[in-house]
């Protein structure tokens, strides 16, 4: 009998994991691409047929499409950007030493261990017009003089539902950011305090150059959450008022479950993805060459 080598063996002890793989997600991610080359919809089998790609060539010329488009690139540039400075602020708050930083770790990961339909039930009972726990308390406390229809109004919508997506992924960043923190030398804050850098100086030329690989986990992992995000806001507006909060992800769903048109809303799934990985591929050509350093 022959001597293995090293790469057969490797290759024979995976080759069950890698039929899993192949069986459990590239042949779905296959066949959902071949699906957005056809018209399928459930109400018409017997209409079933290859299209090639004008599913995807219809939607640039979809009024509905353009406007999910064009807000979804406001939501998830207002919930990364707020992610990613409020993670950066609660990391570094974290990282210090102090009574109870033990106990508000743990509570801080709260928020990341609730369902995303959780959620949004969480914070549609909040933002309640009738009974919302936050008109109770600024009635209270003065700051407005009668209960406040908080999800009516578009604006309001669409800040409220961007501020529930942040709270529930926040503690995930946070998590990163504290693991990029703790590998950086301490000698070098150290040589930073000899050299009577300040506190903005620290970050800057010390903190900030350290958790560059850092961020780009969590923009690239942020980016993809906000593009896919359906749950939190399904739950919370269902994509209204109006249209101010119907993303591309909600439009997707609506399309593939309640129209039943899964050729057109797998074609929608495959924009998302070609879309994130555009965004993924822009921030490691900007910022993964400037550092040099391994985490």
């Amino acid at each position: 009998m022959p001597k293995l080598t090293e790469t057969r063996r490797a290759c024979l002890l995976n080759g069950p994991a890698i039929v899993v793989l192949a069986a459990l997600v590239a042949y779905p991610i296959g066949y959902s691409f071949w699906v957005s080359l056809h018209r399928q919809n459930l109400k018409r089998p017997k209409a079933t047929r290859f299209i090639g790609l004008d599913n995807y060539l219809s939607l640039w010329h979809d009024p509905a499409f353009l406007a999910s488009l064009r807000t979804t690139a406001l939501f998830v540039l207002l919930v990364v950007s707020m992610t990613v400075v409020l993670a950066t602020v609660l990391a570094l708050v974290l990282n210090e030493t102090f009574l109870g930083r033990g106990v508000l770790r743990s509570l801080a990961l709260l928020p990341w261990a609730m369902p995303g339909v959780v959620n949004g039930l969480m914070w549609r009972t909040i933002f309640d017009a009738k009974t919302g726990v936050l008109n109770g308390l600024l009635t209270q406390l003065g700051v407005v003089d009668h209960y406040q229809a908080w999800l009516s109004s578009p604006t309001g919508a669409f800040f409220l539902t961007a501020f529930a997506q942040v709270w529930n992924t926040l503690p995930f960043a946070v998590i990163l950011l504290l693991a990029g923190l703790a590998t950086i030398p301490k000698d070098l804050y150290d040589a930073a305090t000899v050299d009577r850098a300040g506190v903005v100086q620290r970050f800057r030329q010390v903190t900030l150059p350290w958790l560059l690989h850092p961020l780009l986990i969590v923009l690239i992992l942020e980016t993809m959450n906000a593009f896919k995000a359906f749950d939190t806001i399904y739950v919370l507006t269902g994509g209204g008022p109006g249209d101010a909060t119907d993303v591309i992800a909600v439009l997707n769903i609506r399309t593939a479950l309640t129209y039943t048109d899964f050729g057109l809303g797998s074609a929608y799934a495959w924009v998302i993805t070609l879309i994130t990985l555009l965004v993924s591929l822009g921030y490691v050509a900007a910022l993964y060459r400037k550092g040099s350093f391994e985490l």
